[in-house]
């Protein structure tokens, strides 16, 4: 298996640059991964393909305003800090970040930047395992003013670096579900889920659930090395809860399917599984560098709700796991032919 074989022509003017408004008319694309074939329908017509018992799980992390420009108080040069995540070491006193900064060669140990008057950063040390323009950071807020407020003050909202053109409500960037802020990037999946149809789909007897899986920005990082096992995967934080686990069981002894709802649910769930007991385990803020390729065994999932990738992803390879590489694909072939838009605000495909 090589990298090469996931690879697909992605034509730039298909790279959505705005969300669909409403959100669910966006376009949908069914695969059916037993026999290949597909469908063309609108998002709000996904209740045609679930049943009464079914169970999307779906994660609600929110995207916090993470990226920060300021200037390096030492020299005034801009500098840009983008927040990944806390730092597993951080504590409830200490707001230690890991993050990307720009640029790097001046950012080192000991550079201080300053955001304004509510809120400044300190380079502590370089970042895990040397990457590149990675450091750990801490951050200061004002004596009067806490980490949260400075952010929504001063921070912006760290759309995918492919999204050039988008100056509409951020909000839309959001999942309608979403809660509390820990991401540096939105699980696009839900982004097509409106209040309304959300409702419907439970009034018809689909339940609904929720993990949370910090999305990072490696997300969005191709795989260049040759052969895709050799590549370095990221890690990131979930959660799987007990109430969540719970109505997965009562879904599946219904004879329900798990529906997840993006390819973070997939993962979140998927790293929550026990080989040894044969069964879920809540999580609670876990690390996972769960990398699912062509020939895993999934265990919990049974459907999968998603958009359409990067070419050499790590999520292509995902999503042509739970199907196959040759009918995802196919099917990205026909996306293009009918002129779909890809990837974060782009269609979406149901896989089942």
């Amino acid at each position: 298996m090589l990298t090469s074989d996931f690879y697909y022509e992605l034509p730039p003017e298909l790279i959505a640059q705005k969300p669909a408004v409403p959100r669910d008319s966006c376009r949908l694309l069914v695969l059916d991964r037993k026999s290949g074939l597909c469908e063309h329908r609108q998002f709000f017509e996904i209740g045609a393909y679930l049943r009464p018992g079914d169970l999307l799980v779906a994660n609600e992390t929110r995207v916090m305003p993470a990226r920060l420009i300021g200037y390096r108080e030492q020299g005034g040069g801009e500098a840009e800090v983008m927040l990944l995540g806390r730092a597993p070491m951080s504590g409830a006193q200490d707001e230690l970040w890991e993050a990307l900064v720009r640029p790097g060669r001046r950012l080192k140990p000991g550079t201080r930047v300053i955001f304004g008057p509510d809120l400044s950063a300190e380079i502590i040390d370089w970042g895990a395992e040397g990457q590149r323009g990675m450091r750990l950071v801490r951050l200061t807020p004002a004596p009067d003013t806490t980490l949260r407020d400075a952010l929504h003050a001063i921070g912006r909202l760290p759309l995918p670096p492919y999204i050039t053109h988008f100056s509409g409500d951020e909000e839309l960037y959001q999942t309608v579900y979403s809660r509390a802020e820990r991401s540096a990037a939105a699980p696009t999946a839900g982004l097509h889920f409106t209040p309304e149809l959300l409702t419907n789909l439970q009034a018809a007897g689909v339940g609904f659930a929720t993990i949370e899986l910090q999305v990072g920005l490696d997300t969005f990082r191709t795989i260049e090395e040759v052969r895709p096992e050799e590549h370095h995967i990221h890690t990131e934080r979930y959660s799987v809860s007990d109430a969540t686990i719970a109505a997965i069981e009562e879904a599946h002894a219904c004879g329900g399917r798990i529906i997840a709802v993006g390819t973070t649910s997939v993962r979140a769930l998927e790293s929550a599984w026990s080989t040894q007991e044969g069964r879920l385990r809540p999580r609670l803020e876990e690390q996972t560098a769960l990398y699912i390729m062509p020939g895993y065994r999934f265990t919990v999932v049974d459907a999968l709700i998603t958009n359409f990738h990067v070419p050499r992803s790590t999520l292509l390879l995902l999503v042509s796991a739970f199907a196959s590489r040759k009918a995802v694909l196919a099917a990205y072939r026909q996306a293009v032919e009918e002129r779909y838009r890809f990837l974060s605000f782009g269609d979406a495909m149901l896989i089942q």
